[in-house]
């Protein structure tokens, strides 16, 4: 059984084509940025970073194995039903999966104020890679994104 990346986006938000590019970039970064800020150690002015992986994430990546979907959520409501979905399967925010929160400096308005009074949109969802069969238990709710 292979693995999947699944990423969900927000197609009411009517992003250009640059913004759906650079939103879909966050979500594929999401679960190595949370690697990294989870095993990070800072000594003699250097970052360093170890983890484990497990062996099938490893070398499906490395053999370019790893499906990648992008789907598409309705609007923030449907968003939110993937990662009702995703708790329900046991997965865990912000390490199994994570909203992608866009700072609002370019084509999005804010929708919400975060802890630092800063605007903010909730556009994505990432997801780590998955088993097949998990990712498509939530993709099968969701069309994949379209023009």
């Amino acid at each position: 059984m292979g693995m999947r990346r699944l990423f969900i986006i927000r197609k009411d938000l009517h992003l250009s084509a640059g913004k759906l590019g650079a939103m879909v970039a966050h979500c594929a970064e999401g679960y190595w940025i949370w690697l990294i800020k989870r095993n990070l150690m800072e000594q003699d002015g250097k970052v360093h970073v170890s983890f484990d992986l497990d062996r099938e994430i490893y070398d499906d990546y490395l053999n370019g194995r790893i499906t990648k979907t992008i789907c598409e959520a309705k609007n923030l409501n449907k968003l939110l039903q993937a990662r009702e979905m995703a708790l329900n399967l046991g997965l865990v925010e912000n390490q199994d999966f994570g909203m992608i929160n866009d700072a609002c400096h370019t084509e999005l308005t804010p929708e919400w104020v975060d802890e630092n009074g800063e605007g903010r949109c909730t556009v994505g969802i990432w997801f780590k890679p998955l088993q097949d069969d998990v990712a498509h238990s939530i993709s099968k709710k969701f069309q994949l994104y379209k023009d």
